[in-house]
C-alpha cells in the first residue's frame, strides 16, 4: 500500500498546529511512507524539522509567487508532489486554506473529497471517514467510492500531534506551471496578536448577553488569564461588537478546543454546529432553560458580570 501525502500549512514560516495533527493522524494511518509538501518563499529551514513529526519526505514548493497563499499555485505544488510519491491518500487540515485548497486538489485529479472528518480508519486499502452532518446532531461514514487518490480535510484539535522522532529527505518540487491568476496580497494581523479560535487548546466566547461592545473587556481579560482564544457568537459579530473572524458556529469556524466557555450565548443550534465537539463546555447564562446548558459539562446559572470577576481572581490565585 502506498503512502500518505500531507498538506503543510506554514504562515511566516511557522508551521501550523493543525498541520502538525494532521501528520500525526497520517503517521498513525501509514502502511508505507508519510510524505509532506510544503510551499512558499524560503521555507526550507522549516523542513527538516517535519521529520520529528514523522514524514519521511518533505517536497518543498519554494518560490517568490508563493511567499502567500494562491489557490492556482498551491494546488500545483501538491498536485506535483502527489506525482513523486505517488500516495494513496492526500490529507490537509480544515482550516481555511485547507477548506479551499483539498477540493481544488480533488477536482484537478477528478476525484472526491472528504470534507471536516473527524475520525479515520482503513477499509482493506480504502480510507472510511466519520464527519459530523446535520449540524452535529449526527454522523456520517463516507469513503471515496474506490477512488485514488483519497482526499481528506481533518477537523483541527481532533486529531493528536505527537514527535515520533525521524529524519525527512527534502526533495525541491522543479518545473512548478505557476499559471496564477489570483493571490492573496496581505495578511492582517489579528488585533493584538490574538489567537487564532480554529486552532485555541481554549476559548471564551461572548455571546448577546454581554450586553455591548464594552464589554467584550471583560471576556479578553478572562480569556488572557486562561491562555485563551476570544469567541463569539453570530448575533454579536451581526451587530457589529467584535469582528467577524471571532465567529463561532456554522457560518463562522468550526471549533475542537479542549475547553470552551460560553459567556452569555443561549445556544442557537448554529452555535451549538461549531463548538459541540469541544472537550469540556462550560456555560454561563442567567436563564437557566438556556439550550447551551443542554451540551455543557458544567454550567452556572448567574450574571456573567457577578460569576467572571471572580472566576478571573481564581485563576490568577492559581
Amino acid at each position: 500500500m502506498a503512502g500518505i501525502l500531507v498538506f503543510v500549512e506554514q504562515r511566516d514560516g511557522e508551521i501550523r498546529k493543525a498541520s502538525l495533527q494532521a501528520l500525526g493522524e497520517a503517521h498513525r494511518l501509514a502502511a508505507g511512507e508519510v510524505s509532506a509538501v510544503l510551499v512558499g518563499e524560503g521555507v526550507g529551514s522549516s523542513a527538516a524539522d517535519l521529520g520529528k513529526y514523522g514524514a519521511g519526505k518533505v517536497f518543498i514548493g519554494d518560490d517568490a509567487n508563493l511567499k502567500l497563499y494562491s489557490a492556482e499555485g498551491y494546488a500545483e505544488a501538491v498536485i506535483k508532489a502527489q506525482e513523486s510519491c505517488q500516495a494513496t491518500a492526500i490529507f490537509f487540515s480544515a482550516t481555511v486554506m485547507g477548506r479551499d485548497l483539498a477540493p481544488r486538489v480533488a477536482a484537478r485529479l477528478g476525484v472526491g473529497a472528504l470534507a471536516d472528518v473527524v475520525h479515520l480508519e482503513w477499509d482493506g486499502d480504502a480510507l472510511v471517514a466519520r464527519r459530523p452532518v446535520y449540524s452535529a446532531k449526527a454522523f456520517a461514514t463516507v469513503d471515496t467510492a474506490g477512488q485514488k487518490p483519497q482526499v481528506v480535510s481533518l477537523r483541527p484539535n481532533v486529531f493528536a500531534q505527537e514527535e515520533v522522532g525521524g529524519s525527512a529527505e527534502v526533495i525541491a518540487l522543479d518545473g512548478l506551471a505557476l499559471a496564477i491568476r489570483a493571490m492573496v496580497k496581505e495578511f492582517m494581523a489579528a488585533e493584538g496578536g490574538e489567537i487564532d479560535v480554529a486552532e485555541a487548546n481554549v476559548i471564551v466566547s461572548g455571546g448577546r448577553g454581554i450586553k455591548g461592545p464594552e464589554n467584550f473587556a471583560l471576556i479578553r481579560e478572562l480569556a488572557s488569564s486562561l491562555g485563551a482564544a476570544v469567541g463569539a457568537s453570530r448575533a454579536v459579530v451581526d451587530a457589529g461588537w467584535i469582528d467577524h473572524s471571532h465567529q463561532v458556529g456554522q457560518t463562522g469556524k468550526v471549533v475542537s478546543p479542549t475547553l470552551y466557555v460560553a459567556c452569555g450565548i443561549s445556544g442557537a443550534i448554529q452555535h451549538l454546529a461549531g463548538m459541540s465537539s469541544s472537550k469540556v463546555i462550560v456555560a454561563i447564562n442567567k436563564d437557566p432553560d438556556a439550550p447551551i446548558f443542554k451540551v455543557a459539562d458544567y454550567g452556572v446559572v448567574g450574571d456573567l458580570f457577578q460569576v467572571i470577576p471572580p472566576m478571573i481572581e481564581a485563576i490568577k490565585a492559581l
